[in-house]
């Protein structure tokens, strides 16, 4: 198979891999979009110690599956491998498994690749009505569902009452907008820092696209971009009483204000990923229409892939989510 392989710093090279075989329980994707995430922007640029190269990136993916009882049968791709058994999986908390493994990590290879190995219970069956580009989006997306879920059962008034800011207009920024949308909210505002980017975000319904620096308080904060500036930014702006959700993982310390957090009760919550239920429920929504039109994305092929991560790197992407496909030429 044909594969975007992470080779060294900055450097990405399209080359032949082994085709990946299935196990028992498993089943071979062909991929048709994968997803380009900050963590894959992480790995590219050296700061990941847990994605070293060479290593195949990639885990927002959806495909079909080639072979088997399911041949042919569209799917989106739960990228998080975890025990089913542990204390975290057994009480529906499986994001917190201590074995969880996500593809794109040693020994699992990514999904920037023709092909594909996952576990059938992590497979979701896509409706033939929904192109498979916006099905990939399902697992960006869950990552702010996840964060809205439980920021609402946080904060101490329902999300229709209640300011909503989301800091950082990529897909896990917007995701986590859509998500406060379909849960109720209607006071949402994004923040942005890249204007080409804002202009592409005042296109979709359901949430305002503003300048950093523009919002002053709020009720519920979703750092989408985890940098010591934005964690700073987010706790000057939460309202007393209020909720601070932390997806980002932009770097590790910095930025939290614990006096006023302290003094004015502001809870600081960090999430990760999602459930395996929230993955399907976002799927849900997704294929129902109420994340909107989700036609924010832009589309490469694969083998231009070099060019995607470093015309992300610059600022030159207007869209929040680079959607790479194989097939595309």
């Amino acid at each position: 198979m044909k594969a975007l392989v992470y080779d060294a710093v900055e450097t990405l090279v399209f080359r032949d891999m082994p085709d990946p075989v299935a196990g028992v329980g498993q089943s071979l994707i062909r991929i048709e979009a994968s997803g380009i995430c900050g963590s894959d922007m992480h790995a590219f640029l050296g700061h990941d110690e847990r994605r070293p190269s060479p290593l195949i990136l990639g885990h927002e993916a959806a495909g079909r599956i080639v072979g088997g009882p399911r041949d042919g049968e569209r799917v989106t791709l739960n990228p998080l491998v975890t025990c089913g058994t542990c204390r975290a999986c057994l009480a529906g908390r499986d994001n917190l498994c201590p074995t969880r493994l996500i593809i794109s990590m040693p020994p699992r290879e990514g999904a920037f690749a023709e092909l594909v190995v996952m576990r059938d219970e992590n497979l979701v069956t896509v409706p033939d009505d929904v192109p498979l580009r916006k099905a990939a989006l399902a697992e960006p997306l869950a990552c702010g569902w996840h964060a809205v879920r439980l920021g609402a059962d946080a904060l101490s008034l329902p999300l229709a009452e209640a300011a909503c800011h989301v800091i950082g207009g990529g897909a896990i920024g917007v995701g986590a907008a859509l998500a406060l949308r379909a849960f109720g909210a209607t006071q949402i505002t994004v923040a942005e820092p890249n204007a080409t980017r804002r202009a592409t975000l005042d296109g979709i319904d359901g949430f305002d696209a503003v300048a950093p620096g523009v919002v002053t308080q709020a009720d519920l904060v979703i750092d989408g971009v985890g940098y010591a500036a934005t964690r700073a930014d987010a706790t000057a702006i939460t309202n007393p009483g209020g909720v601070v959700m932390h997806i980002g993982l932009g770097e590790g310390t910095g930025g939290l204000d614990v006096r006023r957090m302290t003094l004015q009760e502001i809870s600081f919550i960090g999430t990760y990923t999602y459930t395996a239920q929230d993955f399907r429920d976002t799927a849900a929504a997704i294929f129902d229409g109420r994340l909107g039109a989700l036609d924010w994305t832009e589309q490469r092929p694969l083998a231009d892939g070099q060019q995607a991560f470093a015309d992300i790197r610059a600022g030159r992407v207007a869209a929040p989510k680079i959607i790479l496909e194989p097939s595309h030429v």
